[in-house]
């Protein structure tokens, strides 16, 4: 039996991108994008709109769907989706599953995700975090 598919939600917020911090670390993956896996029947924009409402109590909305793939570190399917936040603040709301959630600039990703990203969610980072951001 294969392990379900995970789908990963890629949210960008006035210049910033929401990590996670697993309080269980998946081989060397500390930070992350809110994801999960996927139920039965469930789209991964479904899960990935659901794991982040779960997970951060931040409500999102599909943008677009940026591509899967076989994940490199953990061998699993993942899809990857492009979110907007729609309401809410992003902060622990599962907390035997989370110990942090971050909002990290383009020059500190490196600092949380030293071995880069999918192609296709940096381009997309590159292009959503490269936008400059009024002063709040």
């Amino acid at each position: 039996m294969t392990d379900p598919a995970v789908a990963a939600a890629v949210i960008v917020r006035r210049g910033r991108v929401l990590l996670v911090r697993r309080r269980r670390p998946e081989g060397e993956l500390v930070w992350q994008f809110p994801a999960e896996k996927l139920e039965p029947g469930e789209s991964p924009v479904q899960a990935a709109i659901r794991e982040t409402l779960e997970e951060t109590t931040l409500t999102v909305s599909e943008l677009k769907v940026l591509g899967d793939r076989i994940h490199p570190k953990t061998g699993r399917e993942m899809h990857y989706v492009a979110c907007e936040a729609a309401s809410g603040f992003a902060a622990i709301g599962d907390e035997e599953e989370l110990a942090a959630v971050a909002w990290a600039r383009r020059d500190e990703l490196a600092e949380y995700v030293p071995y880069g990203f999918y192609g296709p969610v940096q381009e997309y980072l590159d292009d959503a975090l490269a936008t400059p951001v009024a002063a709040e």
